[in-house]
């Protein structure tokens, strides 16, 4: 074996494990079914105690690439090539179920209060300045750079859009794409997205999940070459879908010259102390374009989006729809800015993380 942790860099000990165990998963190191090192022989091996090789092993099986198999160890369960088990093989009723609220997530009020006050004082009248077309340099930046450090995606900031809620996204996504192409979307899904798509001329192909996502079967029947997929707690079945199924979905894209809608809105709040790994970090061949906003984070009343288009797409839709203005007021873009930059926005995701880990117990 060869896994070790550098305690010269700032990456904690359970991610560098995590990272390396995960990378031997992927590359086929380790197969479908085989069993990982137990945690007693990893913390010899990597001159740690065994607390951060439970805390890697605890992240691998949130993510769906390992599970727990009482008194017998950790065994690897990613798959690089999916078939239709018997797990799919389940009613469309037993999928859906009530998601639960009772771990608020809205921002302190106190915390947003400062931050506008602050933008007042430090920006003065260039909060009554027009937006740049794709939004503000600053905010643009800060979301790259939240992006790095909290998903490990690598993004410019050029290729950052910034817009007025997922719904506004999606019809500029239309106008990218374009309206004659098939989009293909979870069932059962947020009603208000198909109904976005419809509304600007698509037409829409409807796919049925199974437990870990959408059914390999109902990805090959498809004649769709758009799919819009929210992999992390769908609404409003709550399924998550697990390593095999986003690495299926980008070879379905691959396969089709087609491209992906990964709609993230409720990712940063997963009770696990990393974030889910996103379809976009795992796609090398730009089929991805990525969408959140900070609606579920912050506020309802925040109506901001982002998306993430591919490096292949941003000379498209400079020519297509760079002329768009953006339509988020200036003042939202600076504060949005600060709260990341001051990192107020992660120490608050991490609040509402515990709340809800402590709920889980």
């Amino acid at each position: 074996m060869k896994y070790y942790v550098d305690k010269n860099i700032r990456k904690t000990a359970y991610l560098q494990l995590y990272e390396q165990l995960k990378k031997d998963i992927v590359s086929g190191a380790y197969s479908y079914g085989s069993k990982l090192p137990s945690k007693r022989i990893l913390a010899e091996e990597s001159c740690v105690s065994v607390i951060p090789v439970e805390q890697a092993y605890a992240l691998l099986c949130d993510e769906g690439y390992v599970e727990a198999r009482q008194r017998s160890g950790y065994f690897v369960i990613y798959k690089e090539s999916d078939f239709l088990s018997a797990a799919e093989r389940c009613s469309d009723a037993a999928l859906v179920k009530t998601h639960m609220h009772s771990v608020k997530s809205e921002f302190p009020y106190t915390v947003l209060a400062r931050t506008m006050r602050r933008v007042l004082l430090d920006y003065g009248d260039s909060i009554l300045v027009k937006s740049p077309n794709h939004g503000c340099p600053e905010l643009r930046s800060a979301i790259s750079s939240y992006l790095a450090r909290s998903n490990g995606m690598t993004v410019r900031p050029e290729q950052v859009i910034v817009g007025s809620g997922a719904e506004y996204l999606y019809s500029l996504i239309v106008q990218l794409l374009g309206k004659d192409k098939v989009f293909a979307l979870e069932r059962p899904s947020y009603e208000k997205i198909h109904r976005v798509y419809e509304a600007n001329g698509v037409r829409c192909d409807f796919l049925r999940l199974g437990r870990n996502g959408i059914r390999s079967a109902e990805l090959e029947r498809t004649a769709a070459e758009v799919l819009h997929i929210t992999p992390f707690n769908s609404f409003p079945s709550g399924i998550t879908a697990n390593a095999s199924k986003r690495c299926e979905y980008i070879r379905w894209a691959e396969k089709r010259g087609g491209y992906i809608i990964e709609d993230n809105y409720d990712s940063e709040l997963t009770v696990s102390r990393k974030n889910e790994d996103t379809v976009f970090s795992l796609s090398e061949r730009g089929t991805v374009i990525y969408l959140n906003t900070f609606s579920k984070t912050i506020a309802p009343s925040i109506r901001v989006g982002y998306m993430i288009l591919p490096e292949n797409l941003l000379t498209v839709f400079e020519r297509r729809l760079g002329f768009y203005s953006c339509t988020v007021p200036v003042f939202e873009q600076y504060v949005l800015a600060c709260l990341l930059q001051s990192g107020d926005f992660e120490r608050h995701i991490n609040r509402v993380r515990q709340a809800k880990r402590k709920q889980k117990l």
